[in-house]
């Protein structure tokens, strides 16, 4: 038996295409056949910039000193002629 209730909407939809095509039972083993063949594991992709941002703030950890806030910072390049390095603003 498929749980419906965990399948994402295209599967749902692949699933009803199927069983209103062939009928419910041959409908059910080809889209269980078919969900084996999908099923690979989800790599989630890391943001290399998000890492570093990371890393180079990981020494304010245990500095009681350094806040960023409830709602923190948006950090930009800077823009304009001339201008090098980054802005960082703080969202209100």
């Amino acid at each position: 038996m498929i749980d419906e209730k965990v399948l994402t909407k295209g599967q749902q939809r692949k699933l009803n295409a199927l069983r209103k095509s062939v009928g419910d039972k041959i409908g059910d083993v080809a889209f269980s056949e078919w969900l084996k063949t999908q099923a690979v594991a989800k790599v989630e992709k890391t943001d290399e910039v998000a890492e570093k941002i990371v890393e180079a703030l990981s020494q304010y950890t245990d500095d009681k000193s350094f806040r960023l806030g409830r709602r923190g910072y948006v950090i930009k390049r800077a823009k304009g002629k001339g201008a090098s390095g980054f802005v960082a603003e703080k969202i209100d």
